[in-house]
């Protein structure tokens, strides 16, 4: 086990370093940056520009200034924010905690609603709630993620009944903590709504082919044979069968949500991580686009290794290969 997971965690490391020097590179072609575009504002002088440049070290060439920005990675500096004027380790660490949060409960309401119902539609194969179904999530999978949320947020100004983006209203501290509790909850409904209309569908049919592949199974026909009750059937024995593919999918949906968390979030106004690195990019705030970028690649590459130690815990062929190699 502790091989195994040194293992992944060398290759999560390895493809870390591949991503910040990719994300060095591509800025580093870019035309301009933040100070060049200081250069427009006339009570700014060419010396200030020149001490500013040396003080953050873009004017090192460029595998001097990754040296140094990784150096300073390991002590937990990220750099320097031009824009904002303030380090961005503390400026990323508020629009993470909001991204998590986002696509933490839409995964958790995705997997809640595509579990039951893909095992639903694959015990009633060919039905007309498995046809239903079916429509359904095709018709989804065809509305690309910014229709949807532009749909979602047409509706909330609309209705009135949800707020039309940001994360909380004004003024909401002096709020007891129940009516701030539900402030915050109205906020979530349309962002979460929309990453969950948007992945579910994809979470469903992919437990769908995975339960009907485990049906046609023999061993499932044969405790069908012994009068195994329906219930007990499906969510003891073909479920645990049908494990390994979703426990990798459980992965996969992680980096799903968390890329359209990022599209979903500017549209909403959520205040993570997407509008964030939006306005960093606009803006040519080099070190705020280098850690965001890196972060968004430790959220995936995070949800990828407790995908892969929950399909080592679940499925003892993988530790028996482990275990003899």
């Amino acid at each position: 086990m502790t091989r195994y997971i040194l293992r992944r965690t060398g290759h999560a490391a390895l493809l870390l370093v591949g991503v910040s020097l990719l994300t060095f590179l591509f800025t580093s072609l870019a035309p301009r940056d933040y100070l060049d575009e200081m250069k427009l504002n006339p009570q700014v002088s060419q010396g200030t520009l020149v001490a500013l440049r040396a003080k953050y070290g873009v004017d090192q060439p460029l595998p001097v200034r990754y040296v140094r920005w990784a150096t300073g990675l390991l002590r937990g500096d990220m750099g320097f924010s031009f824009a904002y004027g303030a380090p961005v380790a503390s400026l990323l660490r508020v629009r993470a905690r909001n991204t998590l949060l986002l696509t933490t409960i839409a995964m958790l309401f995705a997997w809640g609603v595509a579990l039951p119902l893909g095992i639903w539609s694959a015990e009633r194969e060919s039905g007309w709630p498995d046809r239903l179904i079916t429509f359904a999530t095709g018709a989804l999978l065809i509305v690309p993620d910014l229709v949807l949320a532009l749909g979602l947020l047409l509706f909330a100004v609309r209705s009135g009944w949800f707020p039309a983006g940001g994360m909380a209203a004004v003024g909401v501290e002096s709020l007891s903590w129940a009516a701030r509790a539900r402030d915050y909850a109205l906020h979530l409904v349309l962002p979460v709504g929309a990453l969950v209309l948007s992945t579910c569908p994809v979470l469903l049919r992919h437990v769908r082919a995975a339960i009907l592949d485990v049906l046609d199974s023999s061993f499932i026909r044969a405790a069908r044979g012994h009068g195994i009750p329906r219930r007990r059937l499906l969510y003891r024995y073909a479920l645990r069968a049908a494990a390994n593919p979703l426990v990798s999918l459980f992965g996969l949906s992680l980096g799903t949500l968390l890329s359209g968390s990022l599209i979903i979030e500017v549209v909403m106004s959520w205040p993570g991580l997407g509008p964030f690195l939006l306005e960093a990019i606009l803006a040519r705030d080099l070190f705020v686009v280098i850690g965001g970028v890196l972060l968004s690649t430790v959220f995936l590459v995070a949800g990828n290794l407790v995908a892969d130690l929950l399909l080592y815990w679940a499925d003892p062929r993988i530790r028996a290969e482990r275990g003899g190699s």
